[in-house]
């Protein structure tokens, strides 16, 4: 590929990474409480094979060839996560062995919270909301228990209202809390 052809803008990419991180967040959180009848996790498995899956692991790849290599890993790991998780849907595996697969990505949610320190609230905070909603939703794997599935699945939510709301900011120039507006050379993680 010539290196002259441009990849997009970091912001215009983190942008789309963001939305499609918050709109499949959303999906698969409002999946777990129950809140509408008639619609599961499972349901959100088309979103989170596409949108959260592909869409996000090509703006991963589209930052890490714009050299912003933390962005890129979170965009690329999570959009593995979500591949994975959306893809296997419906596949015949044990209470545990789903468990397992949450917490272990909760381990690379844990890592992006981490080292998104000083990004602002929608960087940390979505990725520590994210951590929070899948080490609830293994640990109710493992324990058959509906309630806390349901609490985690409320923590996606919220983590998927913010990560849209900081995309939505980028674009529309909305205040992102950290105490000037999104526009020119800010981001939607704050």
């Amino acid at each position: 590929m010539d290196k002259d052809v441009s990849a997009g803008s970091a912001t215009s990419t983190q942008t789309l990474g963001n939305l499609a991180l918050g709109l499949t967040l959303l999906a698969f959180g409002i999946g777990h409480t129950g809140v509408i009848d008639n619609v599961a996790a499972a349901d959100a498995a088309g979103i989170a094979t596409w949108i959260g899956g592909v869409a996000l692991f090509i703006a991963g790849l589209l930052e890490f060839r714009a050299g912003n290599a933390g962005t890129g890993t979170a965009f690329s790991g999570l959009g593995a996560f979500w591949f994975t998780w959306g893809s296997g849907v419906g596949a015949e595996v044990s209470a545990e062995a789903g468990g397992l697969f949450l917490l272990l990505f909760g381990l690379l949610a844990l890592t992006l919270t981490a080292a998104s320190a000083g990004s602002g609230l929608f960087g940390q905070g979505v990725y520590g909301l994210q951590t929070v909603s899948l080490v609830l939703l293994g640990i109710a794997s493992f324990a058959t228990n509906d309630g806390l599935a349901k609490a985690g699945g409320w923590v996606g939510a919220v983590a998927g209202l913010a990560a849209w709301y900081g995309a939505t900011a980028a674009l529309a120039k909305w205040p992102t809390f950290s105490g000037r507006a999104a526009g020119s050379g800010v981001t939607a993680t704050g």
